[in-house]
């Protein structure tokens, strides 16, 4: 029977219906009072707000070119990996027509949505990644007209890295403009005329309620919460290399839960170990130190048949596994959201 070496001391929660009462409010005010209603919003919250809701291509290119050469390259490779996959995610997507019964013919046609919206969070780092994942998918699909959003901190501009890799993209329209004002700009159409018929990407809780109160108005990827991560490891995985991923998605927020499961007792105790000195290395360690007192544990199996029912239990949004014959693992995990195979490759690539 599985022994928890470390259990959570809380579970993954938001004040739901705070968050609900603030987000309606939003779209009630932009439906009552239209673009004014953006404007206002952003010159109250902004001392030196620029004024402006789009960004022009120039402007795109020249804020995001002042990145160094390897952040460049970086996200390039980034671009040409995922838009490349989602093309062929596309080619493995058949039209076709079949005669089920003589005079009846049944067939399957693939149109892209009219108008996809693009969310690219801002929060405490740049996720220029967010900007590739869903408006290069979106280019990869055919959809004609694709506006993404992102928010600015101080009203003038963006992270010149999410600038970057949105000119990489090239959206027909980019706001800046972040929160649940961003996802109701996009779904009603605001400063663009085209109302999105699905709107993807992360983002806080007043996003994710955004998306959650328009679901049924639009199409939304999914109906996130805080991100999470498992990591299966056996006595083979080194438990820096184990620790080291753990923290890299603690760091993501307070209530982000990361669980380790093994066959290992010393390798737990190790990971137990490492965990607050990989931490306390971190730039800003406080978010990373609160979701790992709070969320993490520690999963101690008796065998690997073990370690997968657990992983099926937990269906975290992110497994990675770090143990030997990673073909056997393949094979028997079912519930996951994506899946990592070796130690070399780490959630963050996903």
């Amino acid at each position: 029977m599985a022994e928890y070496m470390k259990k959570a001391l809380k579970n993954p929660e938001t004040d739901e219906k705070k968050t609900q009462e603030i987000v309606e409010g939003i779209l009630k005010n932009v439906r009552e009072n239209g673009e004014d209603a953006y404007l206002r919003h952003y010159g109250s919250k902004f001392k030196n707000w620029s004024g402006k809701i789009i960004l022009t291509k120039e402007e795109i290119e020249e804020r995001g070119s002042t990145i160094s050469d390897q952040a460049k390259e970086d996200l390039k490779f980034a671009y040409e990996q995922v838009y490349s996959f989602a093309v062929k995610q596309r080619e493995s997507m058949k039209e076709f027509e079949t005669e089920i019964y003589p005079g009846v013919t049944l067939g399957q046609r693939l149109i892209p949505c009219n108008c996809a919206g693009c969310y690219i969070p801002g929060g405490r780092f740049a996720h220029a990644a967010s900007a590739i994942m869903s408006i290069a998918t979106a280019r990869a699909a055919g959809v004609p007209f694709v506006v993404a959003a992102s928010p600015s901190h101080d009203g003038i501009t963006i992270n010149p890295a999410i600038l970057y890799a949105v000119s990489l993209c090239k959206p027909d329209v980019f706001m800046m403009m972040g929160g649940a004002n961003a996802i109701a700009a996009m779904a009603y159409g605001h400063f663009t005329g085209k109302p999105a018929d699905v709107i993807v990407g992360p983002g806080n809780a007043y996003v994710a309620e955004a998306k959650r109160i328009l679901f049924g108005q639009i199409g939304i990827d999914v109906f996130a919460g805080p991100t999470e991560s498992l990591v299966l490891a056996d006595k083979t995985a080194d438990p820096f290399i184990v620790a080291i991923d753990l923290m890299s998605q603690a760091e993501h927020g307070y209530d982000s839960p990361v669980w380790l499961v093994t066959d290992s007792r010393e390798l737990g105790e190790a990971v137990l170990d490492w965990m607050p000195k990989v931490i306390a290395d971190l730039p800003n360690p406080e978010v990373a130190t609160s979701s790992w007192r709070d969320y993490g544990e520690v999963v101690l199996c008796s065998d690997r048949e073990e370690m997968v029912k657990v992983n099926d239990e937990y269906a975290a949004e992110h497994v990675q596994v770090i143990a030997e014959d990673l073909d056997w693992w393949l094979a028997n995990l079912t519930n996951y959201g994506s899946l990592f195979l070796g130690e070399g490759c780490t959630v963050p690539y996903g």
